[in-house]
């Protein structure tokens, strides 16, 4: 484990929860789908206090994720990572397909409505199961939730960090 600044763009991406086996394997609950984490296929990981840990390898293990971190080469290693928080670089990410987006990619992102009116900036992404729900903050710091589908979600371009909707002010 290397001592450095963190990177910025960082995003946290799953958490230490226990050693695995007896040779510097650690146990990570993801953030995401074991299946679909990044976490699988980014070679370094980042800590809270900024160390970057270099990463040997990584595989979905049931609900979790199991890896080998370079310097980690026994149990009480691995158990020194428990309860830390894991960040990967944000151009760690693989490409999304034609169409996809990070909901990470979408903070900040200006929304505006059919009519030109800037309703505020998409403050997080929150998922209540049925779909995903754009949390957008005003000037004034008033939030609306705004459900994010193609019934409501007009047009989406991250790069330009604009968000076009059918959405009035008043809902």
């Amino acid at each position: 484990m290397q001592p450095v600044s963190p990177a910025p763009g960082l995003i946290a991406v799953g958490r230490v929860v226990d050693a695995y086996g007896v040779k510097g394997w650690v146990k990570v609950d993801p953030f995401n789908e074991p299946g679909e984490s990044v976490l699988r296929s980014a070679r370094h990981w980042w800590l809270d206090d900024g160390r970057r840990i270099a990463i040997e390898s990584a595989r979905v293990h049931g609900a979790s994720i199991v890896a080998k971190p370079e310097d980690s080469h026994d149990r009480d290693a691995a158990l020194a990572l428990c309860g830390e928080p894991i960040s990967i670089a944000r151009e760690a990410f693989p490409q999304g397909k034609e169409g996809e987006v990070y909901w990470v990619d979408l903070l900040g992102c200006v929304v505006r409505n059919r009519e030109g009116l800037e309703l505020g900036e998409v403050a997080r992404v929150e998922d209540h199961g049925a779909h995903p729900i754009l949390v957008v903050r005003d000037a004034s710091r008033h939030e609306r939730m705004i459900p994010y589908v193609g019934a409501y979600v007009d047009a989406v371009d991250a790069g330009a960090r604009r968000i076009d909707v059918d959405w009035q002010p008043e809902y």
